[in-house]
């Protein structure tokens, strides 16, 4: 049993498999980022730029999709918040993080996609990158003139900076 790249802990077969086959569609906007996600993987493009919503198909690049697919080694999938997307809903909103190894470089690709629904079937619609947070330090910062913190009455320079 092979399990499922879209980091679900489910048998490929039983997870994004049938929904990259078209043996079944998927229910969710979040299955539909996980088969798009798991698609990268195996190499289906031709799925990838069908699941893209009809109005936004025009800049689709299938050569470079493919070129991106065999040329990442995908490390897994990551699902940090999904809002609405459900059977129910015509839109949805998934962040995530796909992490890959591209020319020896582990990378995260981080982003916050949005999908809509046409004709009752879920589309990928938008995709925005997710910038990362800035570090906000817990205290102060020493400036090297500041008096050290140990307690020496040197400043921070000499002493342990």
């Amino acid at each position: 049993m092979e399990m499922c790249p879209c980091s679900s802990g489910q048998n490929y077969a039983e997870c994004c498999e049938p929904i990259i086959k078209g043996e079944k569609q998927a229910g969710t906007a979040e299955a539909l980022m996980r088969s798009r996600y798991t698609a990268y993987t195996k190499h289906e493009v031709e799925y990838i730029g069908e699941t893209i919503h009809p109005d936004q198909r025009t800049d689709y690049d299938e050569k470079a999709t493919k070129e991106w697919s065999h040329g990442s080694e995908w490390l897994g999938l990551e699902i940090i918040n999904t809002e609405a997307g459900t059977e129910a809903d015509e839109e949805g909103t998934v962040e995530f993080k796909a992490k890959f190894k591209q020319q020896g470089y582990d990378l995260d690709h981080h982003e916050l996609s949005e999908f809509k629904k046409a004709d009752g079937k879920w589309y990928f619609f938008n995709g925005e990158a997710v910038a990362n947070k800035p570090v906000v330090r817990e205290e102060p910062k020493i400036g090297r003139n500041d008096p050290c913190t140990c307690g020496s009455g040197k400043k921070y320079k000499k002493c342990c900076g």
